[in-house]
């Protein structure tokens, strides 16, 4: 599957399904040096993907700082043909100061066995 390269960083779409709703999303960054998937909550509250009371939040940090996220557990997270069911990921504000609507992270990354390849800009999977 093709990398989309936007100021020099590999973007990707996903698909996500949340109790039987799913959506596409564009604007997702390749990300090797985040441990987890954060996807951001305006987008996610498209499938009704809301925080609800008995939701822990954290804090997570980065190099763009640090945020407070909730998680949640999909139906599934795909990328290309290659899907994972029942997947946890990290949901938040994602406030950045550049468009960017989620970030597919190294849990995700190494599950899949993606091979990312630099040359031709493209992710695949073993």
């Amino acid at each position: 599957m093709q990398l989309l390269l936007k100021d020099e960083l590999p973007f990707t779409t996903v698909k996500i399904s949340f109790q039987g709703e799913a959506i596409e999303i564009d604007n997702v960054l390749v990300d090797t040096g985040s441990a987890s998937t954060l996807f951001a909550a305006d987008i996610l509250s498209a499938i009704h993907v809301t925080p609800e009371p008995h939701d822990k939040l954290y804090a997570i940090r980065g190099v763009g700082g640090s945020e407070t996220v909730f998680s949640r557990g999909m139906d599934y997270v795909q990328v290309g043909k290659q899907r994972l069911d029942q997947f946890e990921v990290e949901i938040g504000g994602m406030d950045y100061g550049f468009e960017i609507n989620g970030i597919l992270g190294m849990d995700f990354l190494a599950a899949v066995g993606a091979i990312i390849n630099l040359r031709e800009f493209r992710i695949e999977f073993a």
